[in-house]
C-alpha cells in the first residue's frame, strides 16, 4: 500500500512538472494573443491577458432561438472580472504595456485546469504585485471561482469591484435563417462589416457568427453578506441562474461596500484599506446552472456560499484531482516535445467542451460562437472516436444525443416522404432541430452522409462496450431509422441492376447535386450492413431491404487503374482531380473493405489528385496520414502528420486550434479529434471490430518518435495500457497490458 501511494504520489509531482501541461503567454506573446479556454463541458469561458477582465462566458446547448435566425448559443452573465483600483484607473481600463504590466507571465495549467496571471502593476507612483487564479471546476461543474491576491508597496485605500458582466445583445443582428447567399453579403455590405479574420483572434465570420442574448429576469444582493443573484432566460430559449459569493482577506473589513447596477453591470464597488509588503486575497466563488442541469438562483446562491465557506484551496485541490483522474487516460510521445504538448492541448480542449453521461454532444468548436455551437457530422465522425477510448462516459452523450433528438429527424424525413430518419445538416445542441442557414440550406437537404456517420458512432459505441441494454434502448432505434431513410432514399437503376444515391452534396462540398458520392455511398452501405447486425443482437427480424439495398449499392471504381473514384463518372474529369473524399473510405469508423493493392492505389490518386488542390484545412491532414498508414506507407503517415503540427493552425500563447491558418474559426474541436484518431488508430492499426479491438493493420510511429503509450484506455470495460516501441532493428512492436 506504501509502494501503491509512493508510486502515484511521483506520477503526480511528475505530471505537474511536465512542461507539455503548461502553456505560458509572456509580454511578447501579448501582440498575437488568441485567448484560451476555461470549461468542464458545461460551462466554459474565455481567458483574458490581465487575468482580471470580464470575459464571455456560455453554457452547454444553451441557445438563443431570436426570430429569423438560426439558433446560437446565448452569453451568459460574465462572471470572471474582479476589477482593482490603487489610484487613478481601473485595472481593466488601461492598455497592457510593459511599463505598466512588469515581470508579466500567464499560464495555462491543463494539468490542473487553471489559468494563473502574475504580474507588477504600476499605477502612477504606486506599484502592486498582482496574481490572479481563474478555475471552472470539473469536480463540481456547477462551480467556478476567480482569486486575486494583491500585494501593494504602498499604505492606502483600494477599490474593488466584483462584478457579473451583463452583455448588451449584438448589433446589427441577421436573419440567417431567411436571407440566401446574395442577400447575405448585401447585408454584410450594407453595415460595413465583411467576412475577413480580424488578427489575432477574430474570426472569418464573426460578423455571423456572435453571441447569442440572455435576458436577466430578476437579480437581487446582499451587501452585509457580499453575494451577488440573477435569474436570466435565453432569447425564446431555456432559463438560467448564476449568483456569486465574495470573500475579503481575513481580518479585513471593508470600508465601504457599495452597489452598482445598470443594464450592463451587476456589481460591489468594495473599499479597503492595506498596508505595504503585506498580500490579501480576494476570492468570488460563482455558481451557475440551466434549465435540465440544476437549480434556480436561490439553489446557486447556497452553492456559491457553501465553497466560500469550504475555501478557494479545498475547491482548487478538487479541480486539480478532478482533472488529475482525466488524465490518467493520456497519450505519451516519447521523443517529440511538440507533439506531445499538441496532443494534451487537443486532448484538454475536448474535455473543456464534453459532458460525460448526459445528451449535450460536443459543437464543431465547442461552446463559443463558432459554426454557432451547432453539431454537425464532426460530433459522430470526429470527436466521438477520439474519447470513445480515453473517456467513453464523454464519448457516450454525443451518441445519446441523437438518440434524443431522434424524433425531429423522423419528422424531417417523413416531410420529405422518406422513411426513417433524416438528421439535419447542422442541429441545435439542445433539441437537434434543423439550424442550417438558408444560405447553405442545400446542405441541409443533400449532404446526407450525416446519416451514416451517426449509424456508425452508434455501432462503435455498442462494439466498445458491449452494453446490449443501451444498444436496445437507445442506439438501436437510431441504427434502424438510418437504415430506413437510406433503403428509401436509394434509387434502384434497373437497366444497371444496381441502386444509386442520387442529388447529394459530396463531403468535398464543392461538389454538389452530384450522383453517386463514393463516401457517401459506401457510408450508407456500412449503415444498412451495422442495421443488419444490430438486429440479430437486439433479437428481432431485419429488413431484407436492407441488405438487399447494401448488395447493390453502386461504388464508382476505376477498373483500368484499379482504383476507385471520389464521385460517379459522370462528373467532370478535372472535379475528379480537385481532391475528394477517397481518403476517408479508411477513416477507422467506416475503414471499408479492400485489398490491399486497391488501398495503395487509392491512397496513390488521392495524393497525386491534391496537387490540384487550391487549399488544405486543418481537417485535411488526418485522413490522408491515416490513409497512408493503412497502406502501409509509413514515411508518408509521418508527413502528412507532421504538417498539422507545423500548419499555422495552432495559435499562440495557449495552442488554440483553427480550422485553417487564416480563417481564424477557433476551438475547431473537429481536427483536434482528428489529430487524435491519427494517433490512436492510424499509428497503431487497430479498429474496433466486433472481434474487439483488432489490429488490423501493422503499427508505426513516425521515425523520430522512440515510443508511443496510449494510457489507461477502456474497451468493453476493460482498462489497458497499449505501448508501440521501436526495437534495435528500427521494427515497430505493438504491447497490450491490461489491469
Amino acid at each position: 500500500m506504501l509502494l501503491a501511494c509512493l508510486v502515484l504520489v511521483t506520477s503526480s509531482v511528475d505530471a505537474a512538472t511536465d512542461p507539455s501541461f503548461l502553456l505560458t503567454a509572456t509580454m511578447q506573446d501579448l501582440g498575437a494573443y488568441f485567448p484560451g479556454q476555461l470549461g468542464n463541458g458545461y460551462v466554459s469561458t474565455m481567458t483574458a491577458p490581465r487575468g482580471t477582465e470580464g470575459n464571455l462566458a456560455y453554457l452547454v446547448a444553451f441557445m438563443d432561438h431570436a426570430k429569423d435566425d438560426v439558433s446560437r448559443p446565448a452569453a451568459v452573465p460574465g462572471w470572471t472580472e474582479i476589477n482593482y483600483r490603487a489610484g487613478s484607473s481601473w485595472l481593466n481600463q488601461v492598455d497592457v504595456t510593459p511599463t505598466r504590466f512588469q515581470n508579466y507571465r500567464q499560464v495555462l495549467d491543463m494539468y490542473d485546469g487553471t489559468l494563473t496571471t502574475s504580474y507588477r502593476y504600476i499605477d502612477g507612483s504606486k506599484a502592486t504585485d498582482i496574481k490572479v487564479t481563474t478555475l471552472v471546476s470539473q469536480a463540481s461543474p456547477h462551480l467556478a471561482a476567480t482569486q486575486l491576491s494583491i500585494t501593494p508597496d504602498f499604505d492606502g485605500n483600494v477599490k474593488l469591484s466584483f462584478a457579473f458582466n451583463l452583455w448588451a445583445p449584438h448589433q446589427p443582428r441577421f436573419a440567417l435563417a431567411k436571407l440566401d447567399g446574395d442577400q447575405l453579403m448585401e447585408a454584410l455590405a450594407a453595415n460595413n462589416l465583411s467576412l475577413e479574420p480580424t488578427p489575432p483572434a477574430t474570426a472569418d465570420r464573426a460578423a455571423l457568427w456572435y453571441h447569442g442574448d440572455t435576458h436577466v429576469l430578476s437579480s437581487g444582493n446582499d451587501s452585509g453578506t457580499l453575494t451577488l443573484w440573477l435569474d436570466g432566460q435565453a432569447e425564446q430559449g431555456a432559463k438560467m441562474a448564476e449568483a456569486a459569493a465574495i470573500a475579503l482577506p481575513k481580518d479585513v473589513q471593508a470600508s465601504e461596500v457599495k452597489l452598482h447596477q445598470d443594464d450592463y453591470r451587476l456589481a460591489f464597488h468594495v473599499r479597503v484599506t492595506v498596508h505595504k509588503g503585506q498580500t490579501y486575497i480576494f476570492t468570488k466563488y460563482v455558481a451557475i446552472s440551466r434549465d435540465a442541469w440544476g437549480g434556480d438562483a436561490k439553489q446557486d446562491l447556497a452553492l456559491a456560499t457553501h465553497a466560500r465557506t469550504q475555501g478557494f484551496d479545498a475547491l482548487l485541490q478538487h479541480q486539480a484531482d478532478a482533472w488529475h483522474a482525466l488524465w490518467q487516460s493520456d497519450i505519451v510521445i516519447d521523443g517529440d516535445a511538440k507533439a506531445q504538448q499538441i496532443v494534451h492541448s487537443d486532448l484538454y480542449y475536448l474535455l473543456s467542451n464534453a459532458t460525460p453521461d448526459t445528451n449535450w454532444p460536443v459543437g464543431a468548436c465547442g461552446m463559443t460562437p463558432g459554426y454557432t455551437e451547432h453539431v454537425f457530422w464532426d460530433s459522430d465522425s470526429w470527436v466521438f472516436p477520439a474519447l470513445l477510448l480515453l473517456h467513453p462516459a464523454r464519448a457516450k452523450s454525443m451518441v445519446m444525443f441523437r438518440d434524443a433528438t431522434l424524433a425531429a429527424a423522423e419528422q424531417r424525413a417523413h416531410e420529405r416522404g422518406l422513411r426513417g430518419a433524416m438528421y439535419p445538416w447542422e442541429a441545435d445542441p439542445d433539441n437537434g432541430s434543423s439550424q442550417t442557414p438558408h444560405s447553405a440550406h442545400v446542405l441541409d437537404d443533400s449532404e446526407i452522409h450525416v446519416n451514416a456517420d451517426i449509424a456508425m458512432a452508434q455501432w462503435q459505441y455498442y462494439l466498445a462496450t458491449q452494453d446490449r441494454s443501451w444498444l436496445k434502448q437507445h442506439g438501436w432505434p437510431v441504427i434502424r431509422a438510418v437504415a430506413d431513410f437510406w433503403a428509401s432514399r436509394a434509387s434502384y437503376v434497373a437497366d444497371k441492376h444496381r441502386y444509386e444515391i442520387l442529388h447529394v452534396t459530396s463531403v468535398s462540398e464543392p461538389h454538389n447535386d452530384i450522383p453517386n458520392d463514393t463516401f457517401t455511398n459506401a457510408s450508407a452501405r456500412k449503415a444498412l450492413d451495422i442495421a443488419t447486425s444490430a438486429a440479430a443482437i437486439v433479437g428481432v427480424a431485419p429488413d431484407p431491404h436492407w441488405a438487399e439495398v447494401a448488395k447493390g449499392l453502386y461504388l464508382p471504381f476505376d477498373a483500368q487503374e484499379g482504383h476507385y473514384l471520389n464521385f460517379d463518372p459522370s462528373v467532370p474529369f478535372d472535379a475528379q482531380k480537385e481532391g475528394g473524399p477517397l481518403p476517408l473510405l479508411s477513416y477507422p469508423s467506416l475503414d471499408m473493405p479492400m485489398s490491399a493493392q486497391v488501398r495503395r492505389s487509392d491512397y496513390q490518386y488521392a495524393t497525386q489528385a491534391l496537387e490540384h488542390a487550391q487549399h488544405m484545412n486543418s481537417m485535411g491532414f488526418e485522413p490522408l496520414s491515416i490513409a497512408a498508414a493503412t497502406a502501409g506507407n509509413q514515411a508518408e503517415a509521418s508527413k502528412w502528420f507532421e504538417a498539422n503540427l507545423t500548419l499555422n493552425v495552432i495559435k499562440p500563447p495557449f495552442n488554440v486550434r483553427t480550422e485553417t491558418p487564416t480563417n481564424n474559426t477557433g476551438y475547431f474541436m473537429t481536427a483536434s479529434g482528428g489529430l487524435l484518431q491519427n494517433i490512436l488508430y492510424g499509428f497503431t492499426g487497430l479498429r474496433i471490430e466486433e472481434q474487439g479491438l483488432m489490429q488490423a493493420y501493422p503499427p508505426m510511429l513516425p521515425p523520430h518518435w522512440k515510443r508511443l503509450t496510449l494510457k489507461h484506455l477502456t474497451f468493453r470495460g476493460q482498462p489497458m495500457d497499449i505501448t508501440l516501441q521501436r526495437d534495435a532493428g528500427g521494427n515497430v512492436t505493438i504491447t497490450r497490458h491490461t489491469f
